[in-house]
C-alpha cells in the first residue's frame, strides 16, 4: 500500500489517531471537531461537526486538540475550549461521549473536567493513555508546563495519582516543552512525546524522552521530528498508530508547506516511526511511502 502526504487536502491540525473495529480514525482540530476514517489508510472519509457543541453552554470560543478513549462500547472524547488564561474563566478540558467512533458526541458531565490552572499549566492539549494495568492517565498542558493526572473508572473526575497519596496533578515538564503531550508504551518503556517551538512557525517540532514510569522520570529532550526542506516545515502535535499485524508504528502529525505564512495552514500527514533499543529513531517526512 502507498500512503501519500498530506493524506487529505483540507487544512486541519492536532491529530489524535485510534483503531476501532478494524478501522482507522484520526480526530483533528477543524472548526468543530472533525474525524477522518479509513479502512485502508489510503482513502479517507470526513465526518464533520461530530460534537454537539450546544450541550456545552459554557463553551463560547475556540475548541481544539481532541483525544479519545473507549470503554465498554462507549467512546469518550476530550477537547480544549475557550483558550482560558485564568482559573476564573469558564472552559478548559471538556469531555463528551458517543456510542460510535465518528459520533455524534454529547456532553458527558456538567461543566469542564479540568477548568483550573495547576502547576502553571494551561488546561489544553489533553492526551489520554491507558496503561497495561487498565489505569487511564491524562496528560495535558500549555504555557510550557505539562501535568499528568489519573482518571476515575468512569472518566468523570480526576482521582489521586497513586493509591497511597492524595496528589492529584503532577508536573512532569521535560526540557524544551511547549504543548501537545503524547504517551506511547513499547515493551517496558514509556516514550513521552511533545511539541516545542511556535505552532504557527517553521520552528515547531517534536521531542521525546524515555522513562520506566508513566508519571515520572522524563529527563532531557531528544529531537524526533523537525523541519525537513524542501518537503515540509513546522511539523508537530502528533499522535500515532500501531499496526499489530505488521509490528509497525506510524506517526500521525500536522505540518506546514515551506514558505506559507498563514498560521492555520496545517496539513495532516502520516510517516513511519521506528522504535528499537530503547529509542525512537528520527522520523523522516515524506510526500509518499510504501507501507
Amino acid at each position: 500500500m502507498k500512503i501519500k502526504n498530506p493524506i487529505v487536502e483540507k487544512c486541519c491540525a492536532d491529530p489524535e489517531a485510534r483503531i476501532y473495529g478494524g478501522k482507522y480514525y484520526i480526530y483533528v482540530t477543524k472548526g468543530n471537531v472533525t474525524v477522518y476514517s479509513s479502512s485502508d489508510l489510503e482513502n479517507w472519509t470526513e465526518h464533520e461537526n461530530i460534537l454537539a457543541i450546544e450541550e456545552f453552554p459554557h463553551v463560547h470560543k475556540c475548541i481544539w486538540a481532541p483525544t479519545i478513549i473507549d470503554k465498554d462500547g462507549k467512546y469518550y472524547l476530550f477537547f480544549a475550549s475557550n483558550d482560558i488564561h485564568s482559573s476564573d474563566e469558564a472552559g478548559g478540558i471538556e469531555i463528551a461521549v458517543s456510542d460510535s467512533p465518528p459520533g455524534p458526541f454529547r456532553a458527558y458531565i456538567e461543566g469542564s473536567l479540568i477548568g483550573e490552572f495547576h502547576n502553571g499549566a494551561q488546561p489544553i492539549d489533553a492526551h489520554v493513555f491507558r496503561d497495561d494495568d487498565g489505569t487511564v492517565y491524562l496528560y495535558y498542558g500549555g504555557w510550557r508546563h505539562c501535568n499528568v493526572c489519573r482518571l476515575s473508572d468512569d472518566f468523570k473526575r480526576v482521582i489521586p495519582l497513586t493509591d497511597d497519596s492524595d496528589e492529584m496533578f503532577r508536573e512532569i515538564t521535560p526540557d524544551d516543552y511547549v504543548e501537545a503531550p503524547c504517551m506511547l508504551k513499547s515493551g517496558d518503556k514509556y516514550y513521552f512525546m511533545w511539541s516545542a517551538g511556535s505552532w504557527e512557525l517553521g520552528d515547531y517540532h517534536v521531542n521525546y524522552a524515555v522513562s520506566d514510569s508513566p508519571i515520572s522520570g522524563f529527563k532531557g529532550a531528544k529531537s524526533l521530528l523537525e523541519t525537513q526542506l524542501p518537503v515540509a516545515e513546522g511539523p508537530g502535535h502528533n499522535g500515532y498508530l500501531y499496526l499489530e499485524d505488521r509490528d509497525t508504528y506510524l506517526m500521525v502529525y500536522h505540518r506546514r508547506v515551506p514558505g506559507d505564512a498563514v498560521p492555520y495552514h496545517r496539513y495532516l500527514c502520516i510517516d513511519k516511526m521506528n522504535i528499537s533499543d530503547g529509542e525512537i529513531k528520527p522520523v523522516v517526512m515524506t510526500n509518499e511511502f510504501e507501507l
